[in-house]
Parts: structure tokens; sequence; C-alpha cells
């Protein structure tokens, strides 16, 4: 059965998997998917792009019916920007990896800068351009092959036989792959893909900058990782040592290209006192310790265990950093407490955001900047109201395309008082 746009779509028929509609489509929206609309009630689409029209089926119906989740099975309409996919894994009911490999690059930046604006509109009320006078662009990260080839770090499931692949969409269900076109060229040269794991439920791939690739199996939510070693080149090269399973950018480029626009924007000088939140392994901590240098000092708060543990090791040659495991945000509610001033602080939280509590205690620090590095854009936005209820704003703001084919976006702002 087939809705037509605009169609009367009963909301029993509208709730049965697998229905067909035609779509005109119209908007992107933030997660991989575009708007469309039926009978008067959002389907979040995939497969698509702004301005196409689609036959579409339904995948998923949301709380109480209020929206639609469906794929794009076939493009009736098309608009400039879509191309073939480079995977052919990629699709409808296939791996889940990817949101964008039917658009070109250059469409898939131009969308995700519109989610961006989208986001700091709808959750923060603030028109980008107009606040930083240019329009908001997705900027190239180097070191991917148009798009292709940049993902250090690949996870790959493991279905009943043994054998690895990558999940389909919002589905535990493993799709078998014999290649990833976004996967570093090193993962793929372990040989992952024709192997067989018997019992393991997951098989991680690391192919770190310094060293051999490494293959860890995965069983009953545990793995014994041994530790890599990751190079940031720029200036003298940054050398850390980290779990093979702990977190580090994936994108060849990105650790280099956050790290010198966060310098950048925040010109740490000599003598400061530098607050590195959610430190992981030390990689803003080390470059903030060298700028301030020993008359200065720095406190990198990490919660994880075992990347604190390496912190330590990573930062021991600079006495003048304390690595201090901890919450976030007890630690920062701790510093308030004890009239602790910070002149610059680096946030980079998970995708949740830092928080209401934590954005309170970092500007009762009194920073004269603050650098946050979201890979959420609704997080920073949300984080970036709780910043200006206690007086500080948004000076500038970058977007980078570290993940290219999928939909997430890093974006770097810095923060000042107003």
């Amino acid at each position: 059965m087939v809705a037509e746009p605009g169609a009367d779509l009963g909301a029993d028929q509208a709730d049965e998997l697998g229905t067909e509609m035609v779509l005109d489509v119209e908007r992107v929206a933030h997660g991989g998917h575009c708007v469309a609309r039926c009978a008067g009630r959002v389907v979040f689409v995939r497969h698509t792009l702004p301005g196409e029209q689609v036959r579409a089926v339904v995948t998923g119906v949301g709380s109480g019916g209020r929206f639609l989740r469906a794929d794009a099975v076939q493009v009736l309409r098309s608009v400039p920007g879509r191309v073939d996919r480079p995977c052919p894994w990629s699709g409808p009911g296939r791996c889940g990896g990817c949101d964008w490999q039917h658009a070109d690059l250059a469409l898939q930046r131009e969308m995700k800068a519109a989610v961006v604006r989208e986001q700091f509109d709808r959750l923060a009320g603030l028109d980008l351009a107009q606040l930083l006078g240019r329009e908001v662009v997705v900027e190239p990260v180097p070191g991917d092959r148009a798009g292709l080839g940049w993902r250090t770090r690949v996870e790959f499931a493991v279905d009943g036989t043994g054998r690895p692949g990558l999940r389909a969409h919002r589905s535990h269900e493993v799709v078998r792959v014999t290649d990833c076109p976004i996967a570093h060229p090193r993962v793929l040269e372990t040989g992952v893909l024709g192997r067989s794991f018997p019992g393991a439920e997951a098989v991680d791939v690391i192919a770190p900058s310094v060293g051999e690739a490494v293959v860890v199996e995965v069983s009953g939510g545990r793995a014994a990782a041994p530790t890599v070693r990751e190079r940031v080149p720029g200036g003298p090269d940054l050398e850390f040592a980290l779990g093979a399973r702990g977190f580090w950018q994936v994108h060849p480029g990105a650790a280099a290209t956050f790290l010198r626009t966060v310098l950048d924007w925040l010109e740490p000088a000599p003598g400061e006192r530098a607050l590195d939140l959610y430190a992981g392994v030390g990689l803003f901590a080390a470059a903030l310790a060298d700028a301030v240098g020993e008359d200065g000092a720095v406190l990198a708060v990490e919660r994880d265990r075992t990347a604190v543990g390496h912190a330590q090791h990573n930062l021991a040659g600079r006495p003048w950093v304390e690595v201090r495991r901890d919450r976030v945000d007890r630690a920062v509610r701790r510093l308030t407490r004890a009239q602790v001033r910070a002149d610059v602080v680096v946030l980079d939280p998970p995708r949740s955001g830092a928080g209401r509590a934590v954005v309170r205690d970092v500007a009762a620090l009194g920073p004269r900047a603050v650098a946050y590095l979201a890979c959420d854009p609704a997080a920073l936005a949300r984080d970036v109201v709780y910043a200006a209820e206690v007086g500080y704003r948004i000076r500038d703001l970058r977007a980078f395309d570290a993940f290219p084919m999928t939909h997430h976006i890093e974006c770097i702002a810095v923060l000042e008082p107003r």
C-alpha cells in the first residue's frame, strides 16, 4: 500500500512497519536523516537529500505514533550532489555506519553546517552568522582520501558463526562485509574481515600512528587491550601512550587539527594556570603545560582509571602538571569552593555535553577563555545557553568534518566573559 504526498494516512496503516509512501523531502535534520511530512506527521527519512522526492518504507514509529522513521528505497526526483555510494554495503537495510554516502563531500558539509546552524537557532536562540559575522562552514580535516580511508579505530560486530561485520542501522543484526571504505587501509590490512572469531562479541581493530595495527577480541564486554602509542605532529611532536580501546580521535588528522585550534584561541602564556577537563590521556594538558611553562600550573581531570594511569605516564616529564582522577562535576565544584582561579580552560566532554552545573562552576573559576570541544552540536548549543546565564558568550566557533560520510560533526567554540 502506497501513500502519496499529503494523503490521509490512517493511524493503523501508518503504524504498520513496511508501509510505503511517496515523500517530498524538506530540510536536513540532526542525526543523519531528512524531514518530510505525511498526513500531518513528521517523517524522519534516511538515504535521501533535501529537495528530493522519494518512495520510502516505514521502518519505525515514534512514541505515541507522533512521528515515523523511514528509508528512501527509490529516488523519484533527485537533486544535484547525489552520487553513487562508494560502498556496496551502504543503503537501506544494510550497514548503518554511514549516513551520507549518497551525497558528494561538498553537499555533506553543507548539510552538516545547516545542522549546526539549526541546533543553535532552536536550542540557544542564536543566529550564528550574525553572532560571528560570517557563515559557519564545515571544514575538511587533512588525512582522508576524498572522505574515505580515515577511520583508524573500528569495532566490528561478530555474528553467531564468529564472522565479523558491521551492524545495520538501529539494529543488532550483523551485516557481513568484505570491505569498509571509510576504514583506514591499515585496519583492513590486518585481514580481520577474512578471519573467524568464535566466541567473541566484537573485534576492535586499532591502527595507531606509531607501530603496528592491533586486533583485540571483546568477550563479555571485556578485552585484553594492549598499550598503543599516538604521535601528534606540530612543532615538537607530542607522543602519548594509551590503551588500545581507550579514547583517541579516530580521524588521523583530527588530534593535531583540534589541538592547534585550541592553542591558537586560548593563547596560553607563561606563568598562567590552565585546567584540562575530561582530559583523557593528556593531549591538551601536555600542550598547555609546554605553553605555560614551569612557572605555570596545569590541572588535568579525568574519571577513567586506565586513562588517568596513561596520562600520569605521558605527563611525568612535566612536574607542574597534576593529573587528578575524579568526576569532572565534583572536581570543579571543589575548586570553586576552594576559590581556585584558572586563566584558561579546555572542556572536552562526552557526547551528552558538560551540563549546567559544570558550566556554572567553570565560569566561577574566572577564566579569560574557555575552549569547548563538542561532538554533538545540540549539546554544545545547550551548554552555550548555560554559559550565557553566568556571563560567558561565544567569541568564535569552527566546525570540522572529522567523520566524513557520517552525520557526526566536531565543533570547537571559544567562550569568553561578556
